[in-house]
C-alpha cells in the first residue's frame, strides 16, 4: 500500500511538472557527459533526463573527466541495461583532453599546489585508461555504437536542425571536436545546457574556499571550453558551483528514492554512495533546470571564458559583464544564480521513482 501511495504521489507531480508538455512533440536532447559511476552524479543526471516523459534522448556521448572513457561507457551501458533503455545509443568520445596533460598537470602542482580533484587522474582513484576498475553493478553485454561521437554530434544537428539541446555534463572536448569538424555544429543546435564554472561560491568546501574560480569540468581541457563557449550557439544555459552548492543528495532524499520500486529507483538505491557533507546535485541540477526552468529562482547574463594562460589561473573561470566584457565577439550565458530548493528535491525524487517511460 505504501508503494502505491507513492508512486501515486510521483505519478501526480510528474502529471503537474509535464502534462502540458505531452501535448506536443518530446524536446530532443543529446547528453554529452563523463559519465563516471555506478550511480552519482554523471549517471543521477543521465537517469532524470530519460525519465522525463517530455524528452527524446537522442543519444549520450562519452567523454573522459570523472574517470576514464572506457569505464564511463562501461557503467553507462550497464545503467541501460538495467532500466531497459538500450535504445538509446551510447556513442565514444575523447579519452583525453585537446592540451591538458596528466604529467604536466603534475609538474603544475609542484609549482602552484594540489589539486583536489583530478577526475581520472586523482592519484587514490588511478589506474591505466584502458582497464575498467570496480564494476558492482556487473559488466555490460551491449555495446557502443559503431561511430564517435564527434561525428554523431553533427550527423545529428543536421538531420534535426534547430531542434536539438546539447546537455554537457563534463568537459568540453567532444564538443570541442565536433566544432572543429563541423564550424555549422553549434549553430545547427538549438541551444547548450552545461554544468561547469565557478564564481564566488559560498560554501567552506577546501575543493573551493581558497580557489573560488577553479570548477572540474572546464579546468580538466580549458583548450576545448575556450573553443565552446566562443562558438556561435542560440542559446547558452549554465549551472555553476555558484548555484550547485546550495543542493545536497542527503540521507533523507535517498531514503525517498529507496521507497520507490522504479528501476532507475532500485538502481541509485543500490549504488549511491554518500560521502561527507558535500553530496552536491551538480549535474542533476543542470539536468532539472532544463526540464523545468521554474526551478530557477535568480539568473543574470554573463560572458564567459577559461584561463589560458600557464600559469596559477590556468583552466580557472573566466567572466564578464556586458559592460567590461573583453571587444570581442563573445556569447551570452544565462547563469542561474538561485532555485527553489523542495521544488527541485520533489521533481528529483519523483523523476527517479516513477516507472521509466517505454522505448518508442
Amino acid at each position: 500500500m505504501k508503494l502505491w501511495r507513492d508512486w501515486c504521489l510521483a505519478a501526480g507531480i510528474l502529471l503537474t511538472l509535464f502534462l502540458p508538455c505531452l501535448a506536443q512533440a518530446q524536446r530532443k536532447i543529446i547528453i554529452d557527459q563523463d559519465a563516471a559511476g555506478p550511480a552519482g552524479t554523471d549517471q543521477q543526471s543521465m537517469l532524470l533526463l530519460i525519465q522525463s516523459p517530455q524528452t527524446e534522448v537522442l543519444g549520450i556521448t562519452v567523454v573522459t573527466g570523472d574517470q576514464w572513457l572506457h569505464e564511463e561507457v562501461a557503467h553507462t551501458l550497464r545503467m541501460l541495461e538495467l532500466i531497459g533503455r538500450t535504445d538509446i545509443p551510447v556513442v565514444t568520445g575523447a579519452e583525453y583532453p585537446l592540451v591538458r596533460q596528466k604529467q604536466e598537470t603534475e609538474r603544475w602542482e609542484q609549482q602552484y599546489g594540489a589539486v583536489a580533484w583530478l577526475g581520472a587522474w586523482t592519484p587514490r582513484f588511478y589506474h591505466p585508461p584502458d582497464q575498467l576498475g570496480e564494476m558492482p553493478e556487473g559488466k555490460p553485454t551491449t555495446r557502443p555504437a559503431d561511430e564517435d561521437a564527434a561525428h554523431f554530434l553533427t550527423r545529428v544537428v543536421h538531420k534535426f536542425p534547430n531542434q536539438v539541446t546539447i546537455y554537457e555534463g563534463g568537459p568540453m572536448t567532444n564538443l570541442a571536436l565536433a566544432i572543429a569538424i563541423d564550424p555549422e555544429f553549434a549553430g545547427l543546435a538549438k541551444e547548450l545546457v552545461f554544468m561547469g564554472g565557478s564564481f564566488n561560491p559560498r560554501t567552506d568546501d577546501p575543493e573551493f574556499a581558497n580557489t573560488p574560480t577553479h570548477e572540474f569540468n572546464l579546468w580538466f581541457d580549458p583548450e576545448a571550453a575556450h573553443i565552446v563557449l566562443r562558438a556561435p550557439w542560440k542559446k547558452i544555459v549554465c549551472t555553476t558551483v555558484d548555484i550547485s552548492v546550495k543542493t545536497r543528495l542527503t540521507p533523507e532524499v535517498v531514503d525517498r528514492i529507496k521507497a520507490g520500486d522504479s528501476p532507475a529507483a532500485r538502481y541509485i538505491s543500490k549504488y549511491v554512495r554518500l560521502r561527507g557533507n558535500y553530496n552536491y546535485l551538480w549535474d542533476e541540477l543542470a539536468a532539472a533546470a532544463w526540464l523545468d526552468p521554474t526551478l530557477i529562482t535568480k539568473k543574470e547574463t554573463l560572458f564567459m571564458d577559461v584561463d589560458l594562460d600557464r600559469g596559477a589561473g590556468y583552466g580557472n573561470t573566466l567572466s564578464w559583464t556586458d559592460r567590461d566584457k573583453p571587444k570581442i565577439e563573445m556569447q551570452p550565458v544565462e547563469v542561474q544564480d538561485d532555485l527553489d530548493l523542495d521544488k527541485f528535491y520533489k521533481m528529483f525524487v519523483a523523476l527517479l521513482t516513477t516507472p521509466t517511460p517505454p522505448r518508442d
